[in-house]
């Protein structure tokens, strides 16, 4: 991954979706088609903390949001989810 410039506002979170599982467990493939989007992904910049709420996921954390979750961007041919912090469900 390039280093990315620019600057995130506050209370929001820059993420890289991980990818869809592409095998089930019992290794059946799962088709492009019937694949879902991705509910978890690594912090790659934050913004600062609002006046009345801590910023409390670091870059480099992995987090789970919800499946509608933040908006879709494409920075230099990588894909990335641009959300709030309130939109993250757990911190792992």
């Amino acid at each position: 991954m390039a280093e990315l410039k620019g600057k995130i506002l506050a209370g929001k979170i820059l993420v890289q979706p991980q990818e869809a599982e592409t095998k089930t467990a019992s290794g059946i493939i799962i088709p492009d088609s019937a694949k879902e989007k991705p509910q978890a992904g690594k912090v790659v910049l934050i913004g600062a903390a609002k006046k009345d709420e801590a910023m409390e996921v670091s870059v480099g954390d992995t987090v789970f949001y919800g499946k509608y979750s933040g908006t879709e961007l494409n920075i230099d041919g990588e894909s990335y989810l641009l959300m709030s912090q309130t939109d993250v469900l757990y911190i792992a």
